[in-house]
This record gives structure tokens, sequence and C-alpha cells, in this order.
């Protein structure tokens, strides 16, 4: 491993790049920069510079909420508003404020955020601009006063009041940081059973709600939002109840507070029942968007308490007994002897993701005690992926764990099972050869079909990237596979957790329910060696002769970004002879001023320069595809029409509408980890300034570091925060009913009477 230009010598990962190097390992000050690269190849400078960051989401004035998923507090779809991927701590609480807002006030907390398409694209286009007058900069004098004026400068304050958090007008307590933006409604809804339809919004249903929100001074772009949350009678819901404002995507409470004080006067008080149920109710889906199907009684009654609730207990205890959300006890420890008392904790959740997991583990019990046809398969059982054979030989549900190198272990599984004349199918989180994607599956766009009872024609479904699995999808896939079929779980548990609620295939695991292969087939080369000491918390110097591995060392995040730009449009593939399009950026989040806002739009200067015509986008332009929360599709810019934006995704055309392509696509050239998860790459950049430091943990390193495939080059500004991650920032946990319930499946299943 070697260090970039521009330092003594080199640093292996894992090292203080402010130290002399210990390695043995040197590098030629004109060599290649994809190895080591002399000045003359990547200079300093602030082509690439972004805009300073701004504070992130969490801690003191952020809403109270629960750790995120895999320690991470950025949507892997790159749908939401947040800057980075921040470690996701719980937040402080804020002070309360004023319980005097006015309407106009009220006006002011509840206008829409700003979506974050809107503010991506604007931040990319202001940092093409600026691009440019850096190059006007080195080309001739301008004045030493001038600055950004007229539509560039209010796309810029729009950007940084979005990025920042602007503050609405104070009601009653803190003022938070938008949540997470839910993506629009992807075409086809990922499960078996049909979703039920969304609430029809008539014109005459939404002007009765706009005519509510008018009174209350909330804005009127939220009518038709609204009236599809709630249904026809959305307006006499909101005029009795106005915290229902809180079912429509991205109202926070201190919005639908000023929104009620406007529309009910004093009586709007934060004790009102109708606030309390609300707020449960809020509180869980935001958990969920964090990736918790559950919260612990005692975490929401804390939270309830933050926003103002008098008697948090006693309120939530009314939600339960309302049927609002639902209430259940998962024994702790062993069985408790007889005449003590079990130890317990009591799970708040809601119905949906409740069923789903109840669902999920039925099923996955119904695979495991119907299966009674073993296969002799021994024949087969030979060479790589001979255990996996054996096990899945005798049983319906087996999990299989290892990294990239140990997927022909399944792909041998597959081979042997059509050789016995079974009909076989392989899934996958991303497109894979060979692979069919679990959402074509479940739309039934791809795969085997479905019988006469809705289920699968299939013998045994193998399902690579298992972790990626969210709890709803996990129910939606075991309620299709038949009794009798065999099912494989297949997947490396190190990487970021799924986009969605629930730890699917790690709470399998947990709960030991069923056969467990753990491959022991090593990722080969400099790049495994990494990849597997970072799994275990080590980040080692490992030694690469052929450049697999590159370290280089910047100073500020404008460096990064014009280092970032030189290895893809230059270095790797002069290096390597890797083309530019087959070279992946990874970053630690979509904003600050190495996110992949201000890398993609100094890529797309350097790649594919144009005016973004087609809705900020062009023709060539690599891009993300974003269908539905946690898919994010690569794919490249045809062309566009009256009917949308037309892509093509490794040879699959998408035309995405109009009306949609803010929300779903968004330039691809860097990524986010989460956006990275389940694909890789000949070359991958893995880019960390300075203020990423805080995004780090094991799983976003181990995912981020694993990509590559030929060769990573990581830009690296974050010093010892690096080693420090690896070592000790382990992924948050999500608090999940899974485990609980196959443990309960199991013992139930061993104590019956033969």
């Amino acid at each position: 491993m070697v260090r970039e230009s521009g330092a003594e010598g080199e640093t292996p990962a894992g090292a203080d790049t402010g130290q002399a190097p210990d390695g043995p390992a040197t590098a030629d000050a004109g060599s290649d920069d994809a190895g080591s690269g002399g000045s003359g190849d990547i200079g300093s400078g602030d082509a690439g510079a972004g805009e300073p960051q701004v504070a992130g989401d969490g801690g003191p004035g952020a809403e109270p909420s629960v750790s995120g998923p895999s320690g991470v507090g950025e949507d892997p779809a790159g749908t939401t508003p947040g800057d980075q991927e921040p470690a996701a701590a719980e937040a402080e609480p804020s002070e309360p404020g004023t319980d005097g807002a006015s309407a106009e006030q009220a006006a002011e907390a509840a206008t829409p955020v700003r979506s974050e398409a809107e503010a991506e694209l604007a931040a990319q286009k202001i940092e093409r601009e600026r691009i440019a007058r850096r190059k006007a900069e080195r080309q001739g004098p301008v004045d030493a006063g001038a600055k950004l004026s007229g539509k560039a400068a209010d796309l810029l304050a729009a950007v940084r009041a979005v990025e920042s958090g602007e503050k609405p007008s104070p009601v009653y307590f803190d003022e938070a940081p938008a949540a997470p933006r839910k993506a629009a409604a992807p075409a086809a809804p990922p499960a078996s059973r049909p979703a039920p339809p969304a609430p029809a919004a008539s014109a005459a249903g939404i002007e009765s709600v706009r005519a509510v929100l008018a009174r209350g001074g909330a804005p009127e772009a939220l009518a038709g939002p609204a009236a599809a949350a709630l249904g026809e009678d959305a307006a006499e819901q909101l005029a009795h109840d106005p915290w229902r404002l809180l079912a429509v995507a991205g109202v926070r409470p201190t919005q639908a507070d000023g929104f009620a004080r406007a529309l009910l006067g004093p009586g709007a008080g934060p004790g009102d029942e109708r606030r309390a149920a609300a707020l449960v109710g809020w509180l869980l889906e935001q958990a969920a968007l964090k990736g918790h199907t559950a919260l612990e009684a005692p975490t929401l009654e804390s939270a309830l308490a933050q926003y103002g609730v008098p008697d948090p207990a006693e309120s939530l205890e009314q939600a339960i007994g309302e049927g609002a959300v639902l209430v259940f006890q998962e024994p702790l420890g062993p069985p408790a002897a007889e005449g003590e008392e079990q130890p317990v904790r009591v799970l708040v959740g809601l119905e949906g993701y409740a069923l789903a997991e109840e669902s999920l583990a039925d099923g996955l019990a119904r695979l495991s005690n119907t299966f009674d046809d073993p296969a002799d398969w021994e024949k087969a059982a030979t060479g790589p992926g001979a255990e996996l054979i054996r096990a899945v030989s005798g049983h319906g549900l087996v999990t299989h764990t290892g990294g990239e190198a140990a997927r022909t272990e399944p792909l041998a599984l597959l081979a042997a099972a059509r050789d016995l004349g079974l009909r076989v199918c392989l899934a996958a989180h991303t497109p894979a050869p060979g692979a069919v994607t679990v959402a074509g599956l479940l739309a039934g766009t791809e795969g085997p079909g479905r019988d006469a009872d809705g289920q699968f024609t299939v013998d045994l479904l193998v399902v690579l990237d298992a972790p990626q699995l969210d709890v709803e999808t996990a129910a939606a896939l075991v309620e299709s596979v038949p009794d009798g079929a065999r099912l494989v779980l297949s997947g490396d548990p190190g990487v970021l957790g799924s986009a969605g609620p629930g730890r699917v295939f790690g709470d399998v695991l947990a709960a030991r329910a069923c056969p467990q292969l753990v491959s022991r087939t090593p990722d080969p080369g400099p790049l495994g060696e990494l990849v597997s000491g970072v799994g275990i918390g080590e980040l080692n110097q490992v030694d690469a002769p052929g450049k697999e591995v590159v370290i280089v060392p910047v100073r500020d995040a404008g460096e990064a970004v014009h280092r970032a730009v030189q290895l893809v449009a230059e270095s790797v593939p002069r290096a390597f002879g890797i083309p530019a399009d087959a070279v992946q950026v990874i970053t630690p989040g979509h904003g600050g001023s190495a996110g992949t806002r201000a890398l993609n739009a100094a890529l797309k200067e350097r790649l594919n320069p144009g005016p973004g015509r087609f809705g900020g986008f062009d023709p060539g332009d690599r891009v993300v595809h974003v269908p539905s929360p946690g898919r994010a599709v690569p794919a490249r810019v045809v062309s566009a029409d009256a009917q949308g934006l037309h892509l093509d995704a490794a040879g699959a055309r998408i035309v995405v509408p109009k009306e949609r392509v803010e929300s779903q696509v968004r330039h691809g050239w860097a990524v986010t980890a989460h956006q990275a998860v389940g694909a890789r790459w000949p070359a991958v950049v893995v880019v960390l300034p300075g203020d990423a430091a805080q995004a780090l943990s094991r799983d976003w390193v181990y995912t981020a570091f694993g990509r590559a495939e030929r060769h990573l080059s990581v830009v690296h500004g974050v010093d010892q925060a690096l080693p420090r991650a690896v070592a000790e920032v382990l992924p948050k946990p999500r608090t999940t009913r899974l485990s609980g319930l196959l443990r309960a499946l199991v013992a139930e299943v061993q104590d019956r009477p033969e």
C-alpha cells in the first residue's frame, strides 16, 4: 500500500498520516499518481473545492431521535435531506420554546422543506458555476470584492438554508431538522399480497383540506399530500385533530404544533391527548426510518417527555388502549426457574411492522418444518460449496455467510440443484450476472413467475445480499416460497444494513433457527486482506506491489475533490487501463464540501460537461435511479421527452416520469456507501474529507473498501479517525422482534412431544 504524492513517503491504511511511515514500499515522485503520482499529476489547488460544510442534524436543537441503522443516519437510497451520513447517536433534547406562536409563525413553521433532489441539483449547478469561475480566475483578473448575484446567489442561499436546517418560528419546543423524506412510491409494491390502494383524493376533498390549512396558516401545497394520506374526510380530521398533519411525510411536530395553535388557540397545549397520540405514531415512524421495527417503552416515554408531554407513561398507555400502537413483552435471558419472575422488556410498535415480523418468523419456521424431502447430493458435494450443498440437501432453510469470494459457493449449489432437475432461482439486491433482483422477483417482472396460489415456481431459492433485506421485503419473499422448497439466505454480515426497518439476516443468525454455514473462502490479494482486517476491527498495512491499494493524503476538502477527479479521469485509467466509467467514487454523505453533490458537480464538469437541460441532467450523465427506498440502480441518461427522462440501466431501458425525476434520479459518479452496497467496480476511489470523520464506522469502511475489485484509492483527510472508526465505532443496534419470535418458535417445536 503506497502513499500518494505531496507527502514524504507512503502510508499504510491505518497508519498515522502525520508520522513517518514504517512500511517497506516507496514511491517515486514522478511515478504514476495511481500509485504515487508526482506533483505534476495531482497537485494541490482548488478546482474541486466545495462549499463549507454546515452543521449536521444532531446535537442541541435537534429533535429527539433514536439510534440510526448501522450507525449512519443517511438514507441509503439517497433521498433524504441529510448533509452526510452522520453517526446516529442519541440526539440531545432541546429546550422548550414559547407557546405563543402566531398564525404567521405557524405558516412559516409548516412551510415544507425544499426537496433533497432540488437542493442537490441546485447545489451542483452552483458548484459547476464556481468551477467555471475558478478557471476564469486563473485566466484573468477579477474584482477583489466580486460575489455571486442574481439567480445564482438565490440558489446558493436556498441550498444553504436547506442544508443548515434553518429554524422556523418557535412554537412549543425545539426546532429540529426535517425528518428524512420518503421517496415516491414505487410503481409496483414489493410484496406478494396487494398493497391497499391509497385513499382517493377528489378535487372537492383537496379544496376542503386547503381551506382548513389556510385557516391554520399552513401552506396550500400540503393539501394534496394531506388528502392522500388521510382520505376523503381529511379536512374533518384536521379540523378536529390538527396534529393529524404529522401523517404527511416531511411534516415535523413543531410545524404541526404551530398549525394546531393557529386553529385551536390556547387550548392546543403540549398535554393535549390528540397531540400525544399523534406523537407516539410519528416517533415510531421516525424510528422505522432508522431501522427499528419497535421501541422499548422507556425509550418512547423519554422521547415523549422531550417533546413536552406532561405524563408520557399515561399518554403511551392511552395510545396502546386506543389501538394506535401495539405492545409486546419479550423475555430476557434464559427461562426463569419455577416461582421466579421472568425478566421481560416491553416493546411498542406499529401494526404494519409487527405483522411483517410475525409473518416472516412464521414463514421461516414453516420452511424449516415442512421440508421432508432430503436429497442425495453427495456426488455433487465436492470442491467449493461442498458444505453448503450437504446442508441444503437436508434442510429447508439455511444461512450462508462470507465475503465476495464466497459467492462461488451458492453458485456451486445452484449448479448441483440444476443437475438434479430442480427448479432454481438466484436473487440479489442489485443486478448481478445470472441473478434476478429481489425487487423484480417480487414484482413479477423477473424470475420464474408464480403458480395459481401465488407461490414462486421454484424448488430452491438462493438470496444473495441477504443483509439488505428489510422486514417487509423479507416477509413478502418468504410468504411466496412454497412448502417443501429450500431457501438459502447468503450474505456478508459485515456490510451496512438494510435501508428499511429490520435486521433480518442478523436476527436469523442470532436466533440460530437453522443450519449456519460460514465460508472458509478468503477474499484474495491485498484488497481481500485489507477488507478482511477491517471486518475484525483492524486497519492493517498490506503489501500492494501492484498498487492495488493506494493512500492519497489531502489537507482539506477542496484538495480531496480535486484529487478524486484526477484519479477518476486520469490516474486510474492510465495506470490500470480501467476506463473512467468503471471507476466509482464513494464518500460518506451527500452534503458538505466533499459530499456527493460537490464531487458529482466536479466530475460532471470534467467527464460530461453540459447545461443540464433535462431537469439538471444531460445525455451521457452517470446517474443513480432510486425507484423505491433502499434501491439505487446505476444508470446512464439517454434522452428526455414528454414521457420523462430515459435511462439505460445495464441494457434495460427505464423511463422516469417528469414529476418523479427530482425525487428518483441523482448524479452517480459519486455515491454513498449505502448506495454502493451490493455492487462492485473494477476501481473505487473512497473520499474521506476531514469533516466526514464523525460519519465513519467499521461497517461503513468495510462496505466502501469492499466495493473495489482490482484497485482502491483512499483520498485520506481524516487522520486517526479512520483507524479509530474501524477499531471502535460499531454499527448502531436496531430494536427488532424477529430474533425473539424465532427463538420462541424454535423452543415451541423442541417442546413438542415426539
